[in-house]
């Protein structure tokens, strides 16, 4: 194998699971190829589907523009989980309870099916069943419990509420309440190991995998003709069925945008001795919430990694700088545990879906175009369903969790649709950017390794200044929908503020749905 000629990374901060993972590494593509299905994204959702694909005996290929795991799978917290980060009230009451019972179906299924594949494929991936525990953030909390503990029980989850849990006894000077609800038998591992062990099973079963291979165009099956990939180097992949699990879809302009919301969600992995901390997942129910595991990806020492996750807001839409976001999850943190130092910190990117469920399964108005998307806070659990439900629709079974995670489907209740309006309104609001100042009117004001946007007459620059003083001067338009993008200065990109678009310091795409860089310009005078 060939090591990667690859984009950046989705920021400049690696997570856990980036420092302490051996990931192979594959080929850019060399020729033109036809198969049965391309695959576009190597993360748990296409890796997930190209596996189930390839045992299926269908020819696979999955092309991604990064590493194996280098998008968003490589920055989770890798909670695999039956508990649904928009609850199952929440659920029942804008789908039914049927609907309900079908997603608890569908994720204590993904759970199982990480399990097998992991005993099936041998994959050292520090897979381990433990408890979660849902706790009351604030008074509200508890009445938010005792209905989801209801809904749940509905939905077939064997949840129970409990005044006796881990860290109410372990940490009774601690602010936890005595009330949490139980969910038994969930589930966590290291994602990219678990990542890699894929990869080699696909490609031991005769896929392929291609990185570095960004795609810039996705046409769907015509007239009895191939869907048809093509590549920034020039390659074209003709399959019969075409996969995009990339986060968000680069294959969609407009409508799948309008379904969901992108938002930043930050993460610290603190020292603590072993033993002090019981094993479990942990969430509070606040808005936005926190949620909590240990991890030791080494297998040394005496010590583990609490990691914490929390502090989300919209994508390029923070009110205070990013990397404030860390200082206080680190605060949180140490009311409540005895940590120690800091070892890591970075952040991620989820979908919000406005009706509550994912997105898997054909591309709306296409053919043989499909899609992964809206994971929520899921996104192991929901990769993994998609993996599971999008082999069953390319190979023509049919599947009982196809109509719940539709992406056509049209919710009617009053919530979803107030959901839908406002995302949309807030997007509206961010083209005013367009007559706003600049952030800085002298590049000399803009620190070394830092981004600012400056005006220039009519046009908007994101002006970045490297640690040698010298410039990246790109336009501050965003290629996908047009909308002006903000500096993150936690992970050092450009970050779109509509549909969540990220770009690196030198505007090259590092998330979607934009599929082309930010254009250069000229600073002038």
């Amino acid at each position: 194998m060939e090591p990667n000629a690859a984009r950046p990374v989705e920021g400049a901060r690696p997570s856990i699971w980036q420092a302490t993972a051996d990931v192979p590494s594959y080929p850019k593509l060399k020729e033109d190829l036809t198969v049965d299905v391309c695959v576009v994204g190597a993360g748990i959702a296409g890796l997930t589907t190209a596996y189930h694909l390839v045992r299926e005996g269908k020819s696979v290929v999955v092309l991604d523009d990064g590493p194996v795991g280098g998008g968003e799978t490589g920055r989770t917290t890798a909670h695999i989980a039956t508990a649904v980060d928009d609850y199952y009230h929440e659920i029942a009451r804008v789908h039914g309870d049927e609907t309900a019972r079908r997603v608890a179906e569908s994720f204590r299924a993904a759970l199982d099916r990480i399990e097998g594949i992991v005993r099936d494929e041998a994959i050292d991936c520090e897979f381990t069943r433990l408890d979660g525990w849902w706790f009351a953030g604030d008074a509200q909390g508890r009445d938010v419990l005792a209905t989801e503990h209801d809904a749940a029980r509905a939905a077939g989850e064997a949840v129970e509420l409990v005044d006796d849990w881990p860290l109410a006894n372990v940490f009774p000077d601690a602010p936890f309440p005595r009330l949490a609800l139980r969910f038994p038998n969930q589930g966590q591992f290291h994602a990219l190991k678990y990542l890699a062990g894929l990869a080699r099973a696909i490609v031991e079963r005769g896929g392929r995998i291609h990185c570095g291979e960004h795609v810039n165009g996705v046409e769907d099956a015509k007239d009895g003709a191939r869907c048809a990939v093509k590549t920034e180097s020039g390659r074209t992949v003709h399959a019969s069925d075409v996969v995009v699990a990339t986060n968000t879809p680069v294959n969609d302009w407009v409508k799948m945008h309008t379904k969901q919301a992108p938002y930043r969600t930050y993460v610290v992995g603190m020292r603590v001795s072993r033993g002090w901390v019981p094993p479990g997942l942990y969430w509070d129910t606040l808005d936005p919430y926190h949620y909590v595991r240990l991890a030791n990806p080494l297998g040394t020492g005496d010590e583990d990694v609490l990691i914490v996750g929390g502090e989300d807001h919209k994508t390029g839409q923070s009110e205070a700088p990013e990397e404030e976001a860390f200082g206080r999850l680190e605060s949180w943190a140490r009311a409540r545990f005895p940590v120690g130092e800091t070892l890591y910190r970075w952040s991620g990117q989820v979908m919000e879906p406005v009706d509550y469920l994912g997105f898997i399964g054909r591309n709306p108005g296409s053919r043989r175009l499909w899609i992964a998307t809206g994971d929520s806070g899921n996104g192991m659990s929901h990769g993994t369903i998609a993996g599971m439900l999008l082999a069953d629709l390319i190979v023509g079974r049919e599947s009982p969790w196809a109509p719940v995670y539709d992406p056509s489907r049209v919710t009617l209740k009053a919530m979803p649709v107030a959901e839908f309006l406002k995302e949309n309104l807030n997007v509206a609001a961010q083209y005013v950017d367009y007559v706003t100042p600049g952030e800085v009117r002298d590049v000399a004001e803009i620190p070394a390794g830092e981004g600012r946007l400056v005006r220039r007459g009519t046009k908007k620059l994101a002006v970045y200044k490297r640690d040698d003083g010298s410039l990246d001067v790109r336009s501050a338009v965003c290629t996908h929908l047009y909308c002006i993008v903000a500096w993150n200065s936690a992970e050092k990109t450009w970050d779109c503020p509509c549909h969540g678009s990220r770009f690196a310091h030198d505007g090259t795409v590092i998330n979607g749905p934009a599929a082309s860089p930010l254009e250069e310009a000229e600073l002038g005078e």
